[in-house]
């Protein structure tokens, strides 16, 4: 019993012993866990954001905080705590050159700037490129990307004098010299009243070829033959834009053009459309499908394009049957139509054009469009809206033949090919083939055919809806943040990276600006259908490569999970550059994805001249994806050279 006893004793005091000694470790855990939470508010009030707007003041911008609060909720985060204590980004723009912005210390690598020549560097379509390529059909003007040892390591630098461009709608009718040194259009088509040059700026007075009387009338006698005004008509492609001012006039007729032109058939034309604040990339119709889907624009059109449409069996008609919208318009004007007025001043016979506009109109019966009207310099035809007569047709008539085991929607360096794209099928000679679309704005959130038909694999109706609440929720998230993104005239170009079903775009619809919206070729590209539909537009793209377009034409780009999409596929860095060719000066980039990429970026870019700052998901700092915030410094070719 006595030893039992003192045995027990022995048992309670060493336990009360340990629990003594544990006493000392559980303060410890609570004073730290104090101190955490002391250091975290400290954090929120010295770190209250971006910006001192309105939105600081709900609170929300209190996510920004990251050197201090994020330390001891995330400890994922613990890496970037190295760098110096980040503060406020400066996301206003500034018209006066200043210098660059102080550089971040402790850089793994410091990007020189490339070389002057490069100021207006598209590697894809790069002049001295192309020359090794066929200039058969163009073939040497389409995309020709450099191979991994030809890529350039270094950043586009903005020219001499570079001043942030004018605020829409301003920016629709002037933009800076300095921007796009280039005179040489303002020379040679002087008569036709596209661009001229006024002092240090350049004016455009929305003149055009075929239309004299300014592209405002040339639209408004298009809309007396065709519905522009009831929102039936939305997306729109002009082939060989020129300066883009139909597409720049359509813009007030809620009316969203794709433009594209060549690069260098006419010096800068496609860096001045973006200049102005309008949607245009380098392009042309050569070999390769145009990188839209089938079913994709409401209208499309040429104002003496210089397109052979009659030539290598209506192939580059064909193309646009595929991606025009059962309904859908082409409108022609310029050579051959009205050529019995112009063939004097076009310096061509009357029977060269009169068989050319008869070969035309035979492809677009070929191709079983009917002809609307033609009306002066303006002719116009329109799609079927389902094929089963034209399937009928093509039984006795043969060519040319409809496509068979052919993907309508490939586009990414897939060949053109003299073939019918199949509409999808229908029951009834009423219907319209693919499902019929509201009228905008309506089809915006409306869930689009693609989707109601189930043709996109594992997509639903249900999954469409969440995704465009949940863009709405994350659009007023990064205005929380960004209080410039509220701000209009602030941001005008903008580019989704990773677009998915367009919902970022959505979101900011309200707003003065535009969203390009790229779909990745190596995920789900499916989507880029669902864009037109919602009456959005976009293009697909290989992150890998460089986008088709000048430097400098973004003013914001977005970039959701684009870093794990291409994880193992190609470097970062080189997507970063590209990003950085492509962005304004003091322009404006999210990135949103997981936290250890983000900090792995972050070492990159710091390196690029941007100043970047890590901040936490709109759901809170215990949520992996976070958004780093970027700004780009001001800086030119003067400054490079100091």
């Amino acid at each position: 019993m006595a030893v039992g006893a003192t045995a027990t004793k022995l048992h309670l005091s060493s336990a009360a012993a340990a629990a003594a000694a544990r006493r000392p470790s559980l303060l410890h855990l609570a004073a730290v866990a104090v101190l955490c939470s002391v250091s975290y508010l400290l954090g929120i009030w010295h770190h209250g954001g971006f910006s001192a707007g309105p939105a600081a003041a709900g609170g929300v911008s209190s996510l920004v905080s990251i050197a201090t609060a994020v330390s001891c909720a995330t400890p994922a985060l613990t890496a970037a705590s190295s760098s110096p204590p980040a503060g406020p980004l400066d996301f206003a723009a500034h018209h006066t050159a200043e210098g660059m912005e102080a550089e971040a210390a402790l850089r793994q690598r410091s990007y020189e700037a490339c070389p002057a020549k490069y100021s207006e560097y598209t590697p894809c379509e790069d002049v001295e490129r192309s020359l090794r390529f066929p200039r058969d059909r163009l073939v040497y003007r389409e995309r020709h990307c450099p191979a991994d040892g030809e890529r350039l390591r270094c950043l586009v630098p903005a020219p001499k004098g570079y001043r942030n461009p004018f605020p829409w709608p301003a920016s629709r009718d002037v933009a800076w010299f300095a921007n796009v040194p280039h005179k040489e259009l303002s020379v040679e088509k002087a008569v036709q009243n596209w661009i001229r040059v006024d002092g240090d700026r350049f004016r455009f007075p929305g003149g055009g070829t075929m239309f004299p009387r300014g592209a405002g009338a040339y639209i408004d006698d298009i809309g007396k033959l065709i519905p522009l005004h009831d929102g039936s008509i939305r997306t729109a492609l002009d082939t060989g834009c020129g300066v883009a001012s139909w597409g720049a006039y359509l813009l007030s007729r809620n009316i969203l053009a794709m433009s594209f032109a060549p690069r260098d058939s006419h010096e800068a034309q496609v860096q001045f459309a973006l200049e102005r604040g309008v949607p245009a990339m380098i392009g042309v119709l050569a070999s390769n499908r145009l990188t839209y889907p089938a079913r994709s624009f409401d209208m499309a059109h040429c104002s003496r394009c210089l397109i052979p449409w009659q030539l290598y069996d209506g192939l580059y008609l064909i193309e646009v049957d595929r991606i025009l919208r059962p309904g859908g318009y082409w409108i022609l004007s310029g050579p051959p139509i009205n050529w019995k007025k112009h063939w004097k001043g076009w310096d061509r016979t009357k029977e060269d054009l009169d068989a050319e506009q008869k070969a035309i109109e035979s492809v677009a019966k070929s191709l079983c469009w009917k002809k609307i009207k033609e009306v002066g310099d303006i002719a116009i035809w329109q799609k079927p809206t389902n094929h089963i007569h034209c399937k009928a047709i093509h039984k006795v008539i043969k060519s040319p033949p409809f496509c068979s085991n052919k993907n309508p929607d490939a586009a990414w360096y897939d060949k053109m090919e003299a073939c019918i794209t199949p509409l999808p099928e229908v029951s009834d000679l009423k219907e319209v083939a693919g499902g019929a679309l509201k009228k905008w704005p309506e089809r915006l959130t409306a869930v689009p055919p693609r989707i109601a038909s189930g043709s996109i694999e594992g997509v639903t109706e249900e999954m469409f809806v969440e995704d465009t609440e949940l863009w709405k929720k994350r659009v007023g998230h990064y205005k929380s943040v960004i209080a410039q993104l509220s701000q209009k005239g602030r941001y005008r170009n903008l580019l989704d990276m990773n677009a998915k079903f367009g919902g970022f775009a959505a979101a900011l619809v309200n707003d003065p600006l535009w969203v390009m919206n790229m779909v990745p070729t190596v995920g789900n590209s499916t989507t880029l259908g669902v864009i037109y539909e919602r009456g959005l537009i976009g293009s697909y793209q290989d992150w890998c490569e460089g986008m088709s377009t000048y430097p400098r034409t973004y003013d914001l780009i977005h970039a959701d999970s684009v870093f794990t999409l291409y994880n193992g596929r190609c470097e970062a860095e080189n997507i970063l550059l590209e990003m950085d060719r492509i962005l304004r000066p003091e322009g404006t980039v999210i990135i949103r994805d997981d936290v250890d990429l983000l900090v792995k970026i972050k070492s990159i870019t710091d390196g690029m001249r941007w100043n970047s700052q890590i901040v936490d998901h709109e759901d809170g700092p215990l949520v992996r994806e976070k958004l780093l915030l970027v700004v780009k410094t001001y800086w030119t070719l003067e400054d490079s050279k100091q």
